[in-house]
């Protein structure tokens, strides 16, 4: 019987499939280059490719330019396969003004992984992303995935404040920021406190460095309302007694606060230098024990099919705006739109190509 999912292929996407699916590493490349650059027939691969989705683990790794991500990418990356796993790596850098692609600096730092066996590295170009995720990132990371990695290490560009998007696509997310550059004050104003599942300080053997750890610990002890080692909560009172009492109270037949309490993940802030190596054997020890609560607390399903819900999502927005972009050059073929925008309102011209793709919906009457 023929699987449903190459029924659609082209035989030169067959054949990619196939030497896909052996293993061969040009193949994935080609792969993630045909995403990647949306060549015609690219859905249809990845729906071929997708029962084999769900293996490996995700790292995302984020953090403000020159925190050293890319140094703490590579080094977690060599550990990984110090313990026998295989390792792909999407390191987002910033667009070519000029062509458009990546620059390849991430690339560049962890050229000496390049050749490595059981490490695949793979630059991407952010093309105007602004989450710090390139629009593919999430499909390349799929494909990693369904090519056999362990762990998928996804490196974003370094946006600063906006770049939130990783959580969405990892099982865990890494914030790495670095001492003497007002990091800790910038990480609990952008949010990063909410998609952190950890904090990494990196180059710690800077001055400052034990400072940063400490502010970060006590932001996230008042953001839970637990004591941080060493202070008192806020007004000397610890939230965390009282928030115990009323989720207690709230659901007689249901956990205990204390319990609940007890299935809460406590985000670690750690030291490392990862240029040396120094702290990324806890890193990495971190990031399992993660895992591990993930799946003994049912969040592991539940956080990927909330992923998946909103892949599927964005994949329908994609079709949508492709099909509206073509709907619009038909528009705009053929007449003189200036005459035509002179004339009728945007609404109204919107109202119009609307019509020609959903006819039947009376949302092209609004």
């Amino acid at each position: 019987m023929t699987d449903p999912g190459l029924a659609a292929l082209t035989a030169a996407q067959r054949d990619l499939v196939g030497r896909f699916k052996s293993g061969q590493p040009l193949a994935l490349s080609r792969t993630i280059s045909l995403v990647e650059n949306h060549r015609p027939g690219f859905e249809s691969v990845l729906e071929a490719l997708h029962t084999g989705v769900g293996a490996a683990r995700r790292i995302g790794i984020t953090g403000p330019p020159g925190a050293g991500k890319s140094t703490l990418t590579a080094s977690l990356a060599r550990r990984y396969r110090d313990r026998g796993l295989t390792v792909g790596i999407i390191a987002v850098d910033p667009s070519s003004p000029f062509t458009g692609g990546a620059l390849l600096g991430d690339r560049v730092r962890m050229d000496d992984l390049a050749t490595e066996p059981g490490i695949f590295i793979r630059s991407m170009a952010s093309r105007g992303s602004h989450g710090g995720l390139a629009a593919a990132t999430r499909e390349a990371a799929d494909l990693l995935d369904a090519f056999g990695f362990d762990r998928i290490l996804l490196e974003t560009v370094g946006v600063g404040q906006s770049e939130l998007e990783v959580a969405s696509s990892a099982d865990s997310t890494m914030v790495v920021l670095v001492p003497e550059s007002g990091d800790g004050i910038q990480a609990m104003k952008a949010g990063l406190m909410e998609v952190a599942d950890l904090f990494v300080v990196n180059k710690a053997d800077r001055p400052g460095a034990d400072r940063l750890k400490k502010e970060i610990e006590v932001v996230l002890a008042l953001r839970s309302g637990r004591k941080s080692p060493g202070t008192t909560a806020h007004h000397g009172v610890d939230l965390s007694a009282i928030r115990q009492d009323r989720q207690a109270g709230a659901d007689d037949g249901g956990a205990t606060g204390s319990e609940a309490e007890s299935e809460a993940w406590e985000v670690p802030v750690l030291r490392c230098v990862a240029s040396t190596g120094e702290g990324v054997m806890d890193v990495s020890e971190a990031l399992d024990a993660h895992f591990e609560w993930l799946e003994s607390t049912g969040r592991l399903a539940e956080q990927r099919g909330e992923q998946a819900i909103e892949h599927a999502r964005l994949v329908l927005e994609r079709a949508t705006g492709r099909r509206a972009m073509s709907a619009w050059k038909q528009w705009l073929a053929g007449r003189d739109a200036r005459s035509e925008v002179e004339s009728r309102s945007p609404y109204a011209i919107s109202r119009s190509v609307y019509a020609s793709l959903w006819p039947d919906d009376p949302g092209s009457d609004r």
